[in-house]
Order: structure tokens, then C-alpha cells, then sequence
């Protein structure tokens, strides 16, 4: 390989065919003169191509169609040309130089020579000695597409950060997600998971039935079966945003709600029961009433709330023991608004544990979060979430459902196959990347095989393909025709 051209932070590389290197890989350009080295990342192939050259090749056609005859060449000049023919150009983008202690700097003050310079292809334990990436918590995620070489992101780095699982569907975000938990979980931290198809819960089992190393650890609520909570433990702060975001309470019937609760809490009665006698009985506002009365109705058919003084779920008891935890909340076969319900509940009592340091922080995978990202709520209590201790993960393949206040604060970005260009352009401008690469690479992403962007990776993109999974994977579509013939439902 020699380089041709440059353009802004763009290297052009001409290349032969015996050159093996992929979109995505990353390449050393050392200048012997300058005694200088440069690194690029592919994003691009082309062949060399010129007016010249594309009519040598038809004409070169036309006569091999229209003769039989096997012309002498004793000087092989027909090899030559067809080298020349397969010639290729590689399109990268100009990452870092090395400076003279041996680190990674962005000096880009200087090209490397046409003649002088050699080029080779960069592993990605190179890269990460240039780099100093380094954790104490590492996560194998799988294995670099170029060298097949195990590939780890640490724990460290997604730890207090906002990260991104996005793709089009059935490329492998929720199979990368359940990696991440699983080690995650391994090592001692704590999970909370939005489960809408219910399939985390398989992280309990492995491939051949029997219970997996996380079985302990890991706990699975949903609605008539764990998840109920009591009133008193919800809190005041937490049922008025549920009354007020998910269902959308107006503010005069909200100023009853607080004089009801406070009414009910100083005679030590907060449940249910009580709370539905004392709506349909307060003096109020026939309209206000209502309203009151009909959110009531919703709540009490929810089945998230106990009817007595009972115990019900406590996330400080689960989060309480030192060996790391993750709660799954299956969320697959309730309605839209009682899903709203759950997440909003949820959020502010974590938050309300959180801010008076009862639990750890926690890390928050939210599946499907397309289907439940509302600005009311997400995004304010998305930017203060670090200073919480909520470590968030969205996984969507709507991009364009995240709000630019979310994607402004995002730190790590798992980036799955994308043919869209609307999706590729709303995820283009986070600044995590160049358009160029994502663009390219992205658009040929083979099945589970994704583009790892961030922090976690030194703002350095890179390709991998996703490792398989020890435990049930559960999720997958479920199709008609899969079913082996002559068998019923």
C-alpha cells in the first residue's frame, strides 16, 4: 500500500490485491524520514479508476469476445495490466499520530511521505497500547471482525455513562445487551432491566435447561406475579408523576391528590381501599372528581399496587447483598398505559433511593425505549442521572425516537446494521463519530456484528463481532412456518 492523496483528515491509500485488509481496520503509516507514524481507519473501498483505464479493460473485452485465439505475450505485460486493472483505493480517516513517547496524540501537522512511508495493518492490542486503554472490570463483548482476536470493553467505561444500543431489528442489540448484563452482574454490580418481550428472564437458565451461575442473582417481576408495591413505600413524589405523566392528570385534580394523601397519611391509611373511599367520597368538584375517579379506576386495575398494608417488592432488600443483582421487569403483556405507569414508578423511587444513599447506583438497561421515551420525564431525569447513580442503556432501533437532549449527553454508542438514511443521519450527529465512517461501515454490517463507539473505546471506532451467549437467549421471532409439519398449535 502507498499513500496517494490526502484531503482534509482524509487519507487516500492505493492499494493491491494482495493488500488484505477490511472496511473498519485500522492501518500504521510509518515515515522513515520524518521518523513519524500516523494511524487511519479504513471507511471506504473503491477501485482506482480512470477514463484510460476503463476503456483499456472494454476494449481488452471486446477482442477476447470476438477472437479465439490466445495471443502471445511473452513479456506478461497481460498479467501486469490486469494487477493494475484490480487495483484498489482505500479511503481512511486520518485518528492520531504517535508522538515521541510512544502515546497517541491528535498532531495533524505533518502527511507522511508518498515514497518513504511504509504502511501495515494495526490489531487491536496495538491500537490499545497507543491508546492506554485499560480497565479493572473487563467484558467480552466478542471478537474484532479483522484478526479475530478477543475483544473487551470494560465495565469502567460504562459505568456513570449514557450508552446507546441501536440498530434495525433482529441484528443482535438485545443478544449484545444480555452480555453486557451477565458480566456486568459477574462483576458485583446491580440491574435494573425494562423487559417488554420477556426474554431477559432466560439469563437465569442455560442452553440445556439447567440453572446458570446468575440463577441467584437474578429476579423477575411482572405484574400478578412480584411486582406490587405499597403505597406508603411509592411515596407521595412518585404516584403524583405517575398521576401526572403517565396519565396525564390535570393540575386542579392534582391539588385534591395531595390533600387526600396527606389526609390518609396522618391517619396512618394509606392503601388502596382506603384511598378509593376517599376519592368517591371528598368534597370536590364534580368534574374534578371524575378525573380523579377515572385515574383511580386505572391504578387499582394495574394490579401494581397492594390493597393493604403489605410488604410487597423493597429494591433495598434485592440491592442489599454484595454479590451483584439484576432485576427483570416483564412488561409483555400489560397495556401501553400501565407499562408507562411501571417505568415512571420505578425511575422515582430508584431516584428517591438514590438521593438518600440507601442503595448503589445501578445500571438501567431499557429495552424497546422507543416505546416509552417521553420528554415529560425521560430527558429530565436523563441529564441529571449520573449525579443520581443511574448508569442508563437504551436499546431501540428507532433512533429518531431519542430526543437530541439524550443523544447531546450520550457516551458509548453500540451501532448495529442501518440501511436507512434517515436513521444513519439522526445518528450521525452525535459527534462520537465522522458521518464518513458510520455511513459506510455501518451500512455493511453483517448479523451481529456491530460498531463500537465511545469512550469505552477511546473515541476510536471499532468493528466487532459479537460473542454467543452461554445462557437462553429467548427473543427470537416466533414464526408460522417454523413449526414442523403435521403438529398443531
Amino acid at each position: 500500500m502507498k499513500v496517494l492523496s490526502k484531503n482534509s483528515d482524509e487519507l487516500v491509500l492505493l492499494a493491491m490485491v494482495s493488500d488484505i485488509v477490511r472496511k473498519g481496520d485500522y492501518l500504521l503509516i510509518e515515515d522513515e524520514k520524518l521518523n513519524r507514524k500516523m494511524i487511519v481507519q479504513i471507511y471506504d473501498e473503491d477501485y482506482l479508476s480512470s477514463q484510460t483505464l476503463i476503456e483499456d479493460i472494454v476494449r481488452d473485452e471486446v477482442i477476447n469476445a470476438s477472437s479465439a485465439e490466445n495471443l502471445h505475450d511473452p513479456l506478461n505485460i497481460g498479467k501486469l495490466s490486469r494487477m493494475i486493472r484490480d487495483a484498489r483505493l482505500f479511503r481512511t480517516k486520518i485518528r492520531g499520530t504517535i508522538d515521541t513517547s510512544g502515546r497517541m496524540s491528535s498532531d495533524f501537522t505533518w502527511i507522511p511521505s508518498r515514497v518513504q512511508s511504509k504502511i501495515r495493518r494495526l490489531s487491536i492490542p496495538e491500537l490499545d497500547d497507543y491508546v492506554g486503554r485499560t480497565g479493572n472490570f473487563p467484558i467480552k463483548i466478542g471478537k474484532t471482525r479483522g484478526d479475530n482476536e478477543e475483544f473487551d470493553i470494560y465495565a469502567d467505561d460504562l459505568d456513570g455513562k449514557l450508552n446507546i444500543v441501536t440498530g434495525k431489528k433482529e441484528c443482535g442489540k438485545s443478544h449484545l445487551a444480555k452480555i453486557l448484563i451477565k458480566r456486568l452482574v459477574e462483576h458485583g454490580a446491580f440491574v435494573v432491566v425494562f423487559d417488554l418481550n420477556d426474554e431477559y428472564s432466560g439469563l437465569a437458565i442455560n442452553h440445556d435447561g439447567l440453572p446458570s451461575s446468575l440463577a441467584d442473582q437474578i429476579k423477575v417481576l411482572q405484574c400478578g406475579d412480584g411486582l406490587t408495591f405499597s403505597l406508603k413505600y411509592c411515596g407521595k413524589v412518585a404516584i403524583s408523576n405517575v398521576l401526572k405523566n403517565a396519565l396525564d392528570t390535570p393540575a386542579a385534580s392534582m391539588r385534591e391528590f395531595f390533600r387526600i394523601w396527606d389526609w390518609l397519611d396522618n391517619k396512618d391509611c394509606l392503601n388502596i381501599d382506603a384511598f378509593g373511599r376517599a376519592v368517591n367520597t371528598w368534597s370536590v368538584n364534580e368534574l374534578v372528581r371524575d378525573a380523579l375517579v377515572s385515574r383511580f379506576h386505572i391504578i387499582q386495575g394495574s394490579g401494581l399496587f397492594l390493597q393493604n398494608h403489605g410488604e410487597g417488592v423493597r429494591f433495598e432488600n434485592i440491592f442489599s447483598k454484595g454479590t451483584g443483582a439484576a432485576i427483570v421487569v416483564c412488561m409483555a403483556k400489560v397495556t401501553p398505559i400501565v407499562r408507562r405507569m411501571i417505568v415512571e414508578l420505578i425511575l422515582n423511587k430508584l431516584v428517591d433511593l438514590l438521593e438518600n444513599e440507601i442503595i448503589p447506583p445501578i445500571f438501567l438497561f431499557a429495552e424497546e425505549a422507543h416505546l416509552y421515551l417521553r420528554d415529560t420525564y425521560w430527558e429530565d431525569i436523563t441529564s441529571r442521572m449520573r449525579h443520581f447513580g443511574i448508569c442508563p442503556t437504551f436499546i431501540t432501533n428507532q433512533p429518531d425516537a431519542i430526543g437530541d437532549v439524550i443523544y447531546r449527553q450520550v457516551d458509548n454508542i453500540f451501532l448495529f446494521n442501518f440501511t436507512n438514511d434517515v436513521d444513519l443521519d439522526r445518528i450521525s450527529r452525535v459527534s462520537l463519530a465522522d458521518n464518513d465512517t458510520i455511513r459506510s461501515i455501518v451500512k455493511t454490517l453483517p448479523h451481529q456484528h456491530c460498531l463500537a463507539i465511545g469512550k469505552m473505546v477511546s473515541d476510536l471506532p471499532v468493528v466487532v463481532e459479537v460473542a454467543e451467549l452461554e445462557t437462553l437467549a429467548l427473543g427470537e421471532t416466533r414464526k408460522f412456518f417454523s413449526r414442523h409439519v403435521g403438529h398443531g398449535f
